[in-house]
């Protein structure tokens, strides 16, 4: 497989993300899906999961953010669909609206 290796984390949303997720899954790469905490029901029934391992994660509590930030450590590729989300420097920085948040 042309991205065995390769390890991807897919914030859960609206369809290009998971399509994007699906299509590096179905080449290899290992993509683990982050669902929101009370959005599991829904990754079940998701037909882009295929090939997907997923946890759910409250990314608005500190502990949730912990397992996130050492989730992306050894993350090669970060997917986000609402919100750009980068790691720089063992932080995380979200995009909204043009403005960089830390």
């Amino acid at each position: 497989m042309a991205l065995r290796g390769l390890k991807v984390l897919e914030l859960s949303g609206l369809a290009p993300g998971p399509f994007c997720g699906m299509l590096l899954s179905d080449f290899g790469a290992n993509v683990i899906r982050i669902d929101r905490s009370n959005d599991q029901n829904i990754a079940k029934l998701d037909r882009l999961s295929r090939g997907k391992r997923s946890i759910s994660i409250d990314l608005k509590v500190p502990s949730g953010i912990d397992i996130f930030r050492r989730l992306s450590k050894s993350a090669d590729v970060l997917i986000g669909t609402n919100t750009v989300v980068k790691t720089k420097s063992n932080q995380i920085i979200t995009q909204k609206n043009g403005t960089y948040d830390r």
